[in-house]
């Protein structure tokens, strides 16, 4: 592994997921949902997407979203069944994971995540986000990226400013909105993530 020394001048900060997850967390618990319930993944999918800003934003508690979906789609499962198997569709990206417990303990950690009810409390819980000393979750702070205030809030969790800050994100439109705002954007693909440790070992070194 890449060595990730570095003095605490630069700091560093992730999206959740397709960064601390492989693929997407909505296409892969939507076709879970499909599988369980018997009912077309494209039905459950048009649903889905037409309404998860309502909980990214934190309009919808989770409950009141599969209420939604179950009277749209025709799905029968209660919501105790969906809330595991919501859940349980997380893939965890382990090198990331990895390469977040070798970061230096001067480095600042954050995460900005367009996220959702119940999601960001389970990630609370789970002791390797016990090295974040940032946490922003759209659905609690009522605006998600790329908006500026996403940013702004991350910029001001992290008590650090933005240009000592690298965003790391899976979506380019998210790392241009990071860099207009002053961060230093690095696009992350998991298939490349040797890469990524380099970059990320230059940028805390100081290096670029």
């Amino acid at each position: 592994m890449t060595d990730l020394a570095a003095p605490s001048t630069r700091h560093v900060a992730f999206d959740w997921g397709g960064v601390f997850t492989i693929g997407t967390f909505d296409g892969r618990s939507t076709q879970n949902v499909a599988d369980r319930s018997g009912v077309k993944v494209e039905r459950v999918r048009e649903s889905y997407f037409r309404h998860v800003r309502q909980l990214e934003v934190g309009a919808w508690t989770l409950p009141q979203f599969w209420t939604v979906i179950q009277q749209e789609t025709g799905v029968e499962m209660p919501y105790a069944e969906f809330e595991a198997l919501y859940l349980g569709s997380i893939l965890d990206n382990l090198p990331m994971y990895t390469t977040l417990a070798a970061l230096p303990t001067g480095v600042r950690v954050g995460l900005l995540s367009n996220n959702y009810p119940v999601v960001s409390d389970h990630l609370r819980r789970d002791p390797r986000f016990a090295r974040f000393d940032a946490l922003v979750f759209s659905n609690e702070l009522g605006q998600k990226k790329p908006h500026a205030d996403s940013f702004a809030a991350l910029e001001q969790a992290m008590q650090r400013p933005a240009s000592a800050v690298a965003f790391v994100d899976d979506v380019q439109e998210n790392i241009d909105a990071a860099n207009a705002f002053g961060f230093h954007g690095m696009l992350y693909h998991h298939e490349h993530h040797a890469r990524f440790e380099a970059q990320l070992a230059a940028w805390l070194s100081g290096a670029n």
